[in-house]
């Protein structure tokens, strides 16, 4: 059981947790606050990946304070071995009075086991308090543990009138500096950046993530390019900080190409063996393998209508400009044939919309 001053403590815990954004990945983020006689003898949070998980941290600085105290914990503590040794162990071994666990670990080498540990060894726990929170602050972990893909968060910058570029292909720049800012914020979260061959020749983007909230962040970038036409001089290859240039290319690609651009660093991924091209499902599976769980998809509109239209996007982050760009050649975000009726529109769920200087940012999961 769980009493009223338990929430406050673990809303503390979930608020460390949150700061190891974009750095812990594919671990979960986790929080950790040790309190004794009403105050607080230790915190601690998972910083980043092969790093202390956050109990381990936070027992050790409560030191002598924890034996007869209360642990609050976002996530489940670890039963087995990894890049660190089973937390459970170090739960006990602190001579806690109590410990309070939000939310269970989906990692099928937990699962529950953590808890049955310590209640096994006569500790009194508690869970479920708050674990809802636990379920939005970690949905890329708690995907790709439990299906082996990445959790795919489609983001464009829109016009009122749902476009995406002028006519003439010119979309720099439809959002305003402060939703700019806030994109880069976005993609320090991310352990990928994911555009088409057609965004890559009609932009030439840098795809890094540039915000001194992120200093060194280094996203993977992947480009899909079936035809391999990416530009051996494209800017991404000179681009200083950025992360590796994985390309998915077709089994028919030019190989001179693929040589060339292996020559500036980027690395070329054919289709597994009996496929002549790449499917989404087939890079999401190859990216889940390759330990990306926040896959960030920014372009174009074939590639988002591709992600709609297969159901493998989890999540939508549209920012919407007060500019109306008007033409029926004007590319919008959606293609392909789309809804037969409103109702069986695709909708967006937990909506929720805020405003950044003049824009409008809608979130939504599909």
């Amino acid at each position: 059981m769980t009493g009223p001053g338990d929430r406050a403590w673990m809303e503390m815990a979930y608020g460390l947790a949150a700061k190891g954004r974009g750095r812990t990945s594919p671990n979960p983020l986790v929080g950790a606050v040790v309190v004794r006689g009403g105050a607080v003898a230790g915190t601690g949070y998972h910083e980043r990946a092969g790093g202390p998980h956050a109990e381990v941290v936070a027992l050790g600085r409560a030191g002598r304070r924890a034996k007869g105290a209360t642990l609050y914990l976002t996530l489940e503590p670890c039963v087995h071995w990894g890049r660190t040794p089973p937390c459970a162990d170090a739960v006990l071994a602190a001579g806690l009075g109590r410990v309070v666990i939000s939310a269970l670990d989906p990692n099928p080498l937990v699962d529950g086991r953590g808890v049955r540990r310590l209640e096994r060894a006569g500790l009194r726990v508690s869970t479920g308090l708050l674990a809802e929170r636990n379920a939005v602050l970690n949905e890329a972990p708690i995907k790709h543990i439990t299906r082996r893909v990445p959790f795919v968060t489609l983001k464009a910058a829109l016009t009122a009138d749902g476009k995406i570029a002028c006519r003439t292909g010119d979309a720099r720049w439809i959002s305003g500096p402060a939703t700019r800012d806030y994109v880069h914020l976005l993609r320090g979260e991310q352990d990928a950046i994911m555009i088409g061959a057609g965004t890559l020749l009609a932009d030439d983007p840098l795809l890094t993530v540039r915000h001194p909230l992120w200093p060194g962040k280094k996203a993977v970038r992947v480009v899909l390019d079936g035809r391999l036409r990416f530009p051996p001089g494209a800017r991404m290859l000179a681009a200083r900080g950025g992360g590796p240039v994985l390309v998915f290319a077709g089994r028919g690609a030019p190989r001179d190409n693929a040589r060339a651009l292996k020559g500036r660093g980027a690395e070329v991924v054919l289709p597994p063996e009996g496929s002549a091209a790449w499917t989404l499902d087939l890079v999401l599976a190859e990216l889940g393998r390759r330990q990306v769980a926040a896959l960030l998809v920014e372009g174009g509109g074939r590639l988002f209508t591709s992600f709609v239209e297969a159901g493998l996007a989890d999540k939508a982050v549209l920012t919407i400009a007060p500019r109306l760009v008007g033409g029926a050649a004007a590319p919008g975000l959606l293609g392909g044939e789309g809804a037969a009726s409103v109702a069986s529109a695709w909708p967006l769920r937990r909506a929720r919309t805020f405003a950044l200087g003049e824009d409008i940012v809608l979130e939504g999961y599909l």
